[in-house]
């Protein structure tokens, strides 16, 4: 018998070889897989970046047909958005705006091509309460859908995204804000204040309090929210603090009215002005001017009056005697301003008269509106210089007509004594029993009931004011910060020429500031025997939530526009 001997160095080069092999299999097998593997996760990520992209491409077609509708509505509001519709249902995206979009094939997902499907979802319904950032207000509104297929041509016929918006066109009854500023909006009071409604800015807002300023509401602004002052402002305040109790949000849209134009200050400023004789009353800018549509017009040069009726078919109403309105229209009275240091010739109007003769069973105005008289423009052309200006007074207002007023003018305005408020509400928050009331004007001034026009060119000492209630929504203008004074911000947005030291004005309403003061154009002075304009009262001031009730509004309140942000959504394709 052989016997081989044992050699152990060869087994471990055989088996070494047989490991060698099998790794290499393996690897064979994984190098094999992973290219496999590599190759189906590029084909995937290509698809889904393909797929992103056509779904952004719905989603800019779906943008397109909103820009329109949004500018649109803006500037000339619903109206023309409803006869557009067609219109807009044929935006698409196209290569001659830009070469990309030749790559891509639009349709509604319905099967109709180069067509973006819109439908109205909720219809036009006053009241309705708006959504996301407006929440708690209501308005005149709507709710658009607006829904784009994409197809990528360079992908096959397979490759399909859609993408559906909605969004809630709106208009807003202005005083629904209890604060509501097309400039920028400056609140630095030295007491403590507390803001009850919302508030809203065309522009910045600044806060450098004195003391404790809440803001209960929401608070929105299309520029910045700024714990500071204005740069111009001259005054430095310290040791306040500033809190909002509700939510505050920067860099939202610009709420608008639909003038036809861009809402600058100088451009809104029109709708307190008489028009031109070359201007439609249905034109844009025609539907919103107070002139056009107030029940009473009155016009005063330093040779005549011209009174007619307005609100009459686009102000063609009767024409009126100067003797129909005479007792309760004067024009033979003036004050002497201290802000403004000049002698003002007044349009005097005695709001008592004014319902009396409202009341009248023969008075021709009343019987070609059918109803009771709600609204006057009053604009005094009389000449004015360096020493002299023209304003509207009202006088005897605690009670108003059956339906409200409001009372528009191009001048100043100065409320005397109490105006909308009467017996135990005098003074308080009440304004169970008050009538829906605005006064719009290029600025506003509050006298007390104490106020004596004999003593307005005396000291402060011989001007010293009483207890005031004043219950109307304040529509005006302001002088802005810059030139070395502050423009006495919202605290001071209500103008005073009396000593209100221990003494209160009560003020329920809403302040809304939509462009500059054009006569009344003295800058803030402060208070104090310096000035000699005026002592700050004690103020009590609040938001009349009437205004929150669609019947309670004052009449001709102005609507601003907003296209307001809904869902967003993905949609599997053809739905």
């Amino acid at each position: 018998m052989h016997l081989h001997p044992h050699c152990p160095n060869r087994t471990r080069r055989g088996s070494t070889l047989l490991i060698v092999l099998g790794l290499g299999a393996v690897a064979l097998m994984v190098f094999a897989g992973t290219v496999r593997w590599t190759a189906g996760t590029a084909h995937i990520t290509d698809q889904s970046v393909r797929h992103s992209v056509t779904l952004a491409a719905a989603e800019a077609a779906t943008e397109k047909v909103l820009a329109e509708i949004g500018q649109d509505f803006s500037k000339q509001g619903a109206g023309v958005v409803n006869s557009k519709l067609p219109t807009y249902r044929g935006r698409v995206p196209r290569p001659q705006e830009h070469p990309h979009w030749g790559r891509f094939r639009f349709s509604n997902g319905r099967g109709n091509q180069d067509e973006t499907r819109l439908e109205i979802v909720a219809p036009w319904t006053n009241g309705t309460p708006l959504i996301s950032q407006y929440q708690g207000l209501k308005g005149y509104a709507a709710t658009f859908r607006v829904t784009s297929q994409a197809r990528d041509l360079e992908a096959g016929r397979t490759l399909l995204g859609a993408v559906q918006q909605e969004v809630q066109l709106a208009l807003i009854p202005i005083y629904q804000f209890a604060i509501f500023y097309n400039l920028n909006l400056e609140v630095n009071p030295g007491p403590d204040m507390t803001v009850g409604g919302r508030v809203h800015a065309n522009a910045n807002i600044y806060t450098q309090p004195q003391a404790r300023l809440t803001f209960e509401g929401d608070v929105t602004s299309t520029g910045e929210i700024i714990a500071g002052k204005h740069p111009l402002d001259p005054l430095y305040r310290s040791g306040g603090t500033v809190r909002f109790n509700g939510e505050y949000d920067s860099g939202v849209t610009s709420l608008n009215l639909p003038i036809g134009t861009a809402n600058t200050p100088e451009a809104v400023r029109q709708i307190v002005e008489i028009p031109p004789n070359n201007e439609s009353p249905n034109s844009d800018l025609g539907r919103q001017r107070f002139f056009n549509n107030a029940d009473l017009v009155i016009v005063v040069t330093d040779s005549s009056v011209s009174v007619r009726g307005g609100g009459v078919g686009n102000g063609n109403g009767p024409n009126l005697s100067w003797g129909s309105v005479s007792n309760f229209v004067r024009l033979d009275r003036t004050l002497f301003d201290k802000r403004e240091q000049k002698t003002i010739k007044l349009t005097e109007v005695d709001v008592a008269g004014l319902v009396a003769w409202n009341a009248a069973g023969n008075n021709a105005l009343r019987n070609a509106l059918g109803r009771s008289i709600h609204s006057v423009y009053i604009a005094d052309q009389r000449s004015r210089n360096a020493t002299t200006g023209t304003a509207v007074r009202l006088v005897n207002g605690a009670v108003l007509p059956p339906l409200g007023l409001t009372v528009a003018t191009p001048n100043p305005i100065y409320v005397q004594g109490h105006y909308n408020a009467t017996g135990a509400a005098v003074g308080t928050t009440n304004t169970a029993g008050t009538k829906p009331a605005a006064i719009v004007a290029d600025a506003i001034n509050i006298l007390s009931g104490n106020w004596q026009d004999t003593n307005s060119t005396r000291g402060l000492a011989s001007r010293s004011a009483s207890h005031t209630t004043v219950n109307a929504a304040f529509l005006a203008g302001i002088v802005e910060t810059g030139n070395g004074y502050y423009s006495g911000g919202v605290e001071n947005f209500p103008r005073f020429l009396e000593n209100w030291s221990s003494r209160t004005f009560t003020y329920n309403g809403s302040m809304i500031v939509l462009y500059r003061s054009q006569y009344a154009t003295a800058p803030w002075r402060g208070t104090g025997t310096g000035p000699d304009i005026y002592n700050a009262p004690n103020r009590n001031w609040y938001f009349d939530r009437n205004f929150m009730d669609p019947a309670r509004l004052p009449p001709l309140t102005p609507s601003v526009r907003a296209m307001i942000r809904g869902q967003w959504r993905m949609l599997p394709p053809n739905t």
